[in-house]
């Protein structure tokens, strides 16, 4: 052949290979984390959920392939997280932003989305406001409000508690927590008998629990943040000789995560908690889940890998409903009114207020097989965020 026709065909090929992968393209997903500091668990185990999510259904959507970008905002750092917020719409070039275990950093993460027009997924920080920072932010965990009124509202009625004493860490979540706690069992006709707010900075617990031992009440509602924290307050109550079987003790399902359980181990026995998933749940798509996460991550997944893993089913799904465009407009409308069924079960985005709409679970932790174990035994479906429904 013609050393030309050769030349002038190589040409070509190399022109149809690059029309081919500019076509294809990608979809860069900006992904602010905490895998580092007194947080890092959380951010690695929502880093496996957005991994597992992606082994199960491919790196491509919509004729795109995914890149993700991922940041370390190095622990609570609302400064840090605005400045990688920044740096990913700037310099990388991200299309959309996600991750955000923290709510200081996903408030901080939203003021960038909401200037940058960039389509954005709060995968954790769980205080109501968050999704209010911007227009084109949706959220696919779980609010506080969601939970703490759920639960003010049952421990009244069904669980016959007529006094309690709260116990928060003193920031935005536990703050959320204790009110919507507090609202809730009021006006369900309970009573709140004392309270108590801890710093965010590892705090001792045990002078605050003998605090609330000292007054002998009927109940202890606790909110701590995921972590490290939970266990050190089951210590604390272990410790200072609280007995489950005098005083319920109830929380959010931080306080008796799997890290928290195994900590706590016989003294965890009795605790009430609501939460909007459990990795020992049976129902068919979680012990998929759970198999997949095992065989890629050698350990059980939690709320911050379900978090992670329906943000990325949220993100999929919109960008298929947008045939992979990517601008903050066209992802915000595909994403408002979104229902999916995920491991935790029914799960939809409120057109509305753009956040998480699920059911939440009342559970028990009991010996299953020798071991301490959430176990559900009540459960209220379709809960929205109640304090965005009193905004309205």
């Amino acid at each position: 052949m013609h050393k030309s026709l050769v030349g002038l065909l190589s040409a070509a090929a190399l022109i149809v290979g690059a029309t081919q992968a500019g076509a294809q393209g990608t979809v860069k997903v900006g992904l602010i984390m905490t895998l580092s500091g007194q947080f890092a668990d959380a951010g690695i185990q929502m880093q496996n959920g957005v991994k597992t999510y992606i082994k199960e259904h491919g790196d491509t959507v919509a004729g795109k392939k995914i890149e993700l970008i991922v940041k370390d905002s190095g622990g609570m750092a609302p400064d840090v997280a605005k400045r990688l917020a920044q740096e990913l719409v700037v310099r990388d070039k991200v299309d959309i932003l996600g991750g955000f275990v923290l709510t200081p950093n996903a408030l901080a993460g939203g003021d960038v989305s909401a200037e940058a027009k960039k389509f954005m997924v709060v995968m954790n920080a769980a205080t109501s406001i968050v999704t209010t920072k911007s227009p084109y932010m949706i959220r696919t965990s779980v609010t506080l409000p969601q939970v703490a009124e759920t639960f003010g509202t049952w421990a009244a009625t069904k669980g016959k508690i007529k006094k309690s004493y709260t116990m928060v860490t003193d920031y935005g979540p536990g703050h959320d927590f204790e009110a919507g706690f507090t609202r809730a069992f009021k006006a369900a006709g309970g009573e709140i008998v004392g309270s108590v707010r801890f710093p965010v900075a590892n705090p001792d617990f045990s002078a605050f629990v003998q605090r609330a031992k000292d007054l002998n009440p009927e109940s202890i509602m606790v909110f701590v943040p995921g972590g490290a924290q939970p266990a050190a307050l089951g210590k604390a109550f272990a410790e200072r000789g609280i007995d489950l079987n005098k005083i319920k003790v109830l929380g959010s399902g931080e306080t008796t995560s799997e890290q928290a359980l195994k900590s706590m181990g016989s003294a965890s026995l009795g605790i009430i908690t609501a939460w909007h998933y459990e990795y020992t749940s049976k129902a068919p798509k979680n012990v998929a889940f759970v198999k997949l996460f095992n065989e890629m991550h050698h350990r059980n997944p939690d709320f911050f890998s379900i978090g992670g893993y329906d943000g990325m089913h949220a993100i999929y799904e919109s960008l298929k409903k947008t045939n992979g465009k990517t601008d903050g407009d066209s992802l915000i409308a595909a994403a408002k009114g979104l229902k999916w069924e995920s491991p935790r079960g029914p799960m939809s985005i409120d057109p509305q207020t753009r956040d998480v709409v699920q059911t939440i679970y009342i559970r028990k932790v009991e010996n299953v097989n020798g071991q301490p174990q959430n176990v559900a035994f009540d459960k209220v479906e379709n809960v929205k965020d109640p304090a965005k429904a009193r905004m309205k």
